[in-house]
């Protein structure tokens, strides 16, 4: 079964390899405290400096999950209140959870077919950071690179927080337009879910020093303090730090998988343009996501393509919170094949 759910998603079909080596030389025993870790820790870091083009003075750290960094920012970054910009159910819910530490917490919704107006945009000075969710997997919407780039123009004061994990490793990242980026490995990255990233500017480091926040397991400073040594504060996922430094070895600069992960895109979009039967989530094309696709319809109509794909070996991802029965997900990552790719593109050409 090819599964196009936007994650957990496919993974890379070198990863049994991968899983073997790791086996044979050991890794699934190594102490996170050894050189092997450390080794291992700082050659991830240099690859996804190389690889997706993060500046060199940026600091690679590992979480449990995309998610845990909600906790991480709002806790060890905010000073005063941060202020959420999304469109959808991850985005709110990152908002929610920011609000559950610190009531001051406010946001600005975004409609799934208007880009942000930065020009417009409205913050107070108690806002010390902006929470942006770049991609928004629930409804297969994203805010470009540019805007971002507006944003911390227009807010130079301001930490600039992104949410990507939908994104990240799948599309270019402008990484200088943000202080805080964050990700899970289970989607574009190709890998088994278990693995978080956070990535940080030298201007969000000093800000987790001046803040001071310290005590709790996973307070910023003491996974800094342990990152210096590329040390972790906790015994981390070893296994998932292997497997995604195998992954980028193998992989090409983010350009080449930009490029690919866009001719795919445009490919489905003109399919589904000349269906009488599908409909894209999204009309917008400013809005719409480049890694995720969300189709539309009526729920018996959702419910006879899903299961008519899953006759032809193929998942497809359910619709997200109230979408769920009107919508189904297709991810366009990077580890999906081009057979596999062309196979859909026929299955939806003929349905």
């Amino acid at each position: 079964m090819i599964t196009f759910a936007p994650g957990p998603s496919k993974v890379y079909d070198q990863l049994a390899q991968y899983l073997q080596d790791a086996f044979d030389q050991g890794i699934m025993s190594a102490n996170h405290r050894s050189a092997t870790f450390m080794n291992l820790y700082q050659e991830t870091e240099t690859l996804i400096k190389e690889k997706l083009h993060v500046p060199e003075d940026y600091k690679l750290l590992f979480t449990s999950c995309a998610t845990e960094n909600w906790e991480i920012i709002a806790q060890s970054i905010v000073e005063s209140a941060s202020f959420h910009i999304y469109s959808g159910s991850f985005g709110k819910k990152w908002l929610n959870f920011a609000q559950h530490l610190n009531a001051e917490t406010a946001s600005l919704k975004l409609d799934t077919e208007t880009e942000l107006d930065v020009a417009s945009l409205e913050i107070g000075e108690k806002f010390d950071l902006i929470a942006i969710t770049q991609n928004e997997t629930s409804n297969a919407t994203e805010v470009r690179n540019e805007l971002i780039r507006q944003v911390g123009n227009k807010f130079p004061n301001k930490m600039i927080a992104v949410d990507t994990t939908s994104s990240m490793a799948g599309i270019e990242l402008d990484f200088t337009a943000a202080d805080i980026w964050y990700a899970s490995v289970q989607k574009c990255f190709g890998l088994p879910a278990g693995l978080g990233l956070l990535i940080l500017s030298p201007k969000a480091i000093e800000k987790c020093k001046n803040k001071g926040e310290s005590g709790r397991y996973n307070s910023l400073s003491f996974m800094l303090e342990n990152a210096a040594n590329y040390q972790t504060h906790y015994t981390p996922n070893v296994l998932g730090v292997y497997l995604l430094k195998r992954s980028l070895e193998d992989r090409p600069e983010i350009q080449e998988t930009d490029q690919m992960l866009r001719d795919r895109m445009r490919k489905l979009e003109n399919t589904i343009a000349q269906s009488d039967k599908l409909m894209m989530l999204v009309q917008n094309t400013d809005t719409r996501s480049k890694t995720v696709m969300g189709i539309s319809g009526k729920e018996v109509f959702i419910q006879e393509i899903k299961k008519a794909a899953e006759q032809h070996g193929m998942q497809m991802g359910s619709g997200y919170g109230p979408l769920k029965p009107t919508s189904f997900r297709i991810a366009n990552f990077p580890a999906i094949t081009d057979a596999e790719f062309e196979k859909l593109l026929s299955f939806l050409k003929e349905y």
